[in-house]
């Protein structure tokens, strides 16, 4: 999902400041959803910097190929979610992104806006879908591989919308883009496959380890109801 150094450059570079600006603007919100609702600033801080850490190494340990106008990740964005909630997701993927522009790739730095809204945004979308395809009733290690499918699809398909517009934004609409964008589309699908069918691992492994219901890491409604 990282733009290309090139892609989008100079004054155009401008707009990404500004959708960058408004998808911490999104974070924030959650981030504040996260310490009034789910448990605190303690729960929130701890659960952020997990969620950082895990980014970052989602970003730099795990498979990652260029296909098309960018590479495709496994960011695992509805597992981060589903176990932290949509604030420490949102903070983690935020800082884990910026961590690895600052010591691993800087030349990412000048697309930095345009990745985090590609990564936040959809992560907003995609906490609006979960509360309308997961019941109130039913916590979260309880979803079932449907629900886990329509979180993981919401949000990988928002990466991939983004990435197409910043590609068609920067380069122009012409068929060399058009197929490009295609192909990391496509290549995009087997994240969608394989994604819930981790989220389900993960939460089969807490199921199992009963600790994990009292632990200030995970998200309350990992094993609880909503309010």
């Amino acid at each position: 999902m990282h733009i290309e150094p090139g892609v989008v450059d100079g004054a155009k570079i401008l707009l990404s400041i500004g959708t960058a600006a408004a998808s911490i603007g999104l974070g924030a919100r959650m981030a504040w959803t996260s310490v009034r609702d789910d448990g605190g600033l303690a729960a929130f801080g701890l659960r952020s910097v997990a969620a950082t850490i895990a980014v970052f190494g989602f970003f730099e340990i795990l498979p990652h190929y260029p296909v098309g106008v960018s590479e495709v990740h496994l960011i695992l964005g509805s597992t981060l979610f589903l176990l932290l909630g949509a604030g420490p997701a949102a903070v983690g993927l935020a800082l884990g992104l910026l961590a690895q522009g600052l010591f691993f790739a800087p030349f990412d730095l000048p697309q930095y806006g345009m990745n985090v809204t590609t990564l936040l945004v959809p992560l907003y979308a995609m906490s609006l879908i979960a509360a309308r395809v997961i019941p109130a009733h039913t916590p979260y290690k309880d979803v079932s591989y449907a629900q886990a499918l329509a979180l993981s699809t919401s949000y990988q398909a928002g990466i991939v919308a983004w990435v197409g517009f910043w590609a068609l934004y920067g380069a122009g609409f012409s068929a060399e883009t058009l197929a490009s964008i295609s192909s990391f589309g496509a290549a995009y699908m087997l994240v969608i496959l394989i994604e819930p069918l981790v989220d389900l691992a993960i939460l089969a492994g807490v199921k199992t380890f009963h600790g994990t219901k009292s632990s200030a890491i995970f998200h309350r409604r990992l094993h609880r109801a909503a309010a």
